[in-house]
């Protein structure tokens, strides 16, 4: 295990995870929506300081994942919390994304016998429209964009499975299908 810097950023959203949890059943939707910007950022800039430093590493492609997995699986609890209201209204579309990004990590579970860290170009393009989506519908109660973005979760979750289908073993950092068949002519 190495701690470099982007590995501390990943880290990060893993031990926020549960102070995340805290501003929820505490009712500190201000402390929500700093905590959660502060691990979105972290989630931004991990990727990005590995690449630039030189630091990339398989160990921290899946501490990446799973920092992005506890966001995704505390997010809706804390917020469940706060805007319980706001839940009930939007039950069925949080209940499809939260599906929608589990479904490619147990495919991947099943194939590799661990979850993938792709860290597609659409899953980052989710991840930026998702993450602006739950700060409308929260923070401003404009559903739109939560909605919108769930078509593109489900467009990441198609391609990361699609991804798990082709690769003969688990590979990290994997941009695109595209970029996969065309490595592979």
């Amino acid at each position: 295990m190495s701690l470099n810097v982007p590995n501390i950023l990943s880290l990060f959203r893993i031990v926020a995870a549960p102070f995340l949890l805290l501003t929820g059943w505490f009712g500190l939707p201000a402390g929500f929506f700093t905590l959660f910007g502060l691990m979105l950022l972290s989630d931004a800039a991990d990727g990005y300081v590995a690449r630039k430093t030189g630091q990339t590493s398989e160990f921290g492609a899946k501490l990446d994942s799973y920092g992005d997995m506890t966001v995704y699986l505390t997010t809706p609890l804390a917020a469940w919390w706060l805007w319980p209201d706001i839940i009930k209204e939007e039950l069925p579309y949080i209940i499809t994304v939260v599906g929608v990004y589990l479904l490619p990590a147990f495919f991947s579970f099943a194939k590799f016998g661990r979850i993938a860290s792709y860290h597609t170009w659409s899953a980052k393009i989710s991840a930026v429209l998702i993450s602006i989506g739950i700060v409308l519908l929260f923070g401003f109660h404009d559903n739109r964009l939560f909605h919108l973005s769930i078509c593109f979760v489900i467009l990441e979750a198609i391609e990361n499975i699609t991804i798990t289908f082709l690769l003969p073993k688990p590979e990290i950092n994997v941009h695109s299908v595209w970029h996969l068949l065309k490595e592979r002519r």
